[in-house]
């Protein structure tokens, strides 16, 4: 298990990269001073109320529709027991760990706020569990995105409570109990408001948006990357994207997109540009020439989304909050609609930045649109299919994007004997965009392949015109991994091979190095 740098919860504001960095990377978590002292004076106000005779929700009362039963004193702590137990309700597949150890450094994030009530103690478990490697079981389906991510964050709860599930360090499930033994923490018995202050959150949501725009980040640069490789391979124009057209449209992504693509293609030799007194293309198709203005679009939306995230990082959200000046109000801003939002639309820019990919892939396989490109990419057509199928598999991939394009955050569902009557979904269309950015990598890839392929053909033809440096980089690059056109071979760990060298920043990292940082 790599460690990486310390960062000191309660000190500033979480950032993205301060998450990937504890999801991913394992970097160590500590408690800043300050937010101990905040801490322990919310407590104190918790404290005062446990031993006031009327009734404080979530203090010394039932939960949801059951916030009218006074429970006794001497029950409270069965009652937060029995608050996590029943809302670690989850079924189905395992979340991956990188999401668990994202929503409990946010959910710890929001316990350093000082706004939860909860004992110091409380708070240290769940740095412990996260420096320790210990990631609770928690599975796919159970949240609703209403009082945040109940049940998610009700299996992490109960595993810092010594029951339930939990892979260690090692990566090997155990019984919670077992694990946090052996990593020498003790189990917390949870007191007056702890439960309920453990579970309220947009936490998983949060750490899935916040995780999606890293990784989107990288994903986008490389869609201008895979744009210009096939306007190079396909013989297309740059000229499209000079600055001063960008001016006259001038959404800051498409500039961005636009100038990515001018400076890979800044030196090819394969790029159709006008000579005088010669017939050259006048404007290529849409899936070339747009390309600035659907990458664009979707880093827009990628700024919107990131605008909400930074928010909700910098937020406490819990029900009820403990608030600056002492008092212990009730409040709704555990619904998830504001993450639940921006992920669905998000949802929608990563499938229509597949779709274009795939546009541009499928064109090379067409010897009606490929500008002399032998059909299908193939080395001896007809005796070989080359990259038929993987179109197919680009294609049946962004159909199922368009499907995960759908809203989760629309489809609200009653709940807690309508106490709950509208909830968020956000875990839902957090989940579905995590497979939309798997898909939209693999379509990214695939379309690489046929751009890396098809520069082959191209030198073999015209020894003399060639790549620019960031496409030679890709090329020579893919061809550490894959061969160069020839008899069909076994195809899938073909295109397996080309994601990985996109899932690792290895494409990127050999573009930046040719040319310099891209936009």
């Amino acid at each position: 298990m790599s460690i990486t740098q310390t960062i000191t919860l309660g000190a500033q504001t979480l950032t993205i990269n301060d998450v990937v960095r504890v999801a991913r990377e394992n970097a160590r978590i500590e408690i800043a001073p300050e937010a101990a002292v905040r801490i322990r004076a919310a407590r104190d106000v918790i404290e005062e109320l446990a031993n006031d005779t009327r009734p404080h929700y979530g203090v010394s009362t039932g939960f949801g529709a059951l916030a009218n039963v006074q429970i006794p004193t001497e029950k409270r702590a069965q009652l937060q027991r029995s608050l996590v137990r029943s809302h670690a309700a989850g079924t189905g597949a395992e979340v991956e760990r990188e999401v668990v150890r994202a929503l409990m450094l946010l959910r710890l994030n929001t316990l350093v706020s000082g706004h939860t009530g909860v004992r110091l103690e409380t708070a240290e478990a769940y740095r412990d569990v996260l420096n320790a490697g210990i990631t609770p079981v928690v599975h796919e389906y159970g949240s609703l995105g209403c009082s945040g991510d109940l049940s998610p964050l009700a299996h992490c709860a109960l595993a810092v409570m010594g029951e339930g599930e939990v892979h260690g360090p090692d990566g090997r499930r155990q019984d919670a109990a077992e694990a946090l033994a052996a990593a020498g923490i003790t189990p917390v018995v949870l007191a007056e408001k702890e439960g309920l202050a453990l579970i309220n959150g947009t936490d998983g949501m949060l750490g899935m948006l916040s995780l999606a725009l890293f990784d989107l980040a990288q994903l986008v640069r490389v869609a201008d990357i895979a744009a210009a490789a096939s306007i190079e391979g396909l013989r297309g124009t740059d000229a499209v994207f000079a600055p001063d057209l960008h001016e006259l449209r001038p959404h800051p992504g498409q500039r961005d997109s636009a100038a990515n693509l001018r400076r890979v293609l800044a030196d090819s030799g394969l790029i159709q540009r006008p000579v005088e007194g010669q017939f050259t293309r006048v404007q290529d198709a849409y899936s070339l020439r747009c390309s600035p203005q659907v990458h664009g679009a979707v880093r827009a939306t990628m700024a919107h989304a990131e605008s909400v995230a930074q928010i909700e990082l910098g937020s406490a959200v819990d029900n009820p909050v403990v608030t600056s000046d002492g008092r212990v109000e009730s409040n709704g801003n555990f619904h998830g609609a504001p993450v639940g939002y921006v992920l669905d639309f998000l949802a929608i820019a990563v499938a229509d930045l597949a779709s274009i990919s795939e546009r541009r892939t499928d064109r090379f396989l067409d010897t009606s649109r490929n500008h002399g490109l032998p059909p299908f990419l193939a080395a001896d057509p007809g005796l070989d299919s080359g990259l038929m199928i993987a179109q197919y598999t680009a294609a049946g991939i962004v159909s199922e994007l368009k499907r995960l394009a759908v809203p989760a955050s629309v489809d609200s569902i009653p709940s807690s004997a309508m106490q709950e009557d509208h909830v968020s979904m956000g875990w839902a269309a957090a989940r579905k965009l995590r497979r939309g950015i798997d898909g939209l990598r693999r379509v990214l890839s695939i379309e690489l392949l046929a751009s890396t392929r098809a520069l082959d053909f191209r030198l073999n033809d015209a020894p003399e015109q060639r790549p620019g440096a960031a496409t030679g980089a890709v090329h020579t690059l893919f061809r550490t991994r894959i061969a160069a056109p020839n008899t069909d071979e076994f195809l899938s760990p073909t295109i397996t091979a080309a994601t990985e060298l996109v899932e690792s920043g290895a494409v990127l990292a050999a573009v930046e190095d040719a040319i310099g940082l891209l936009d």
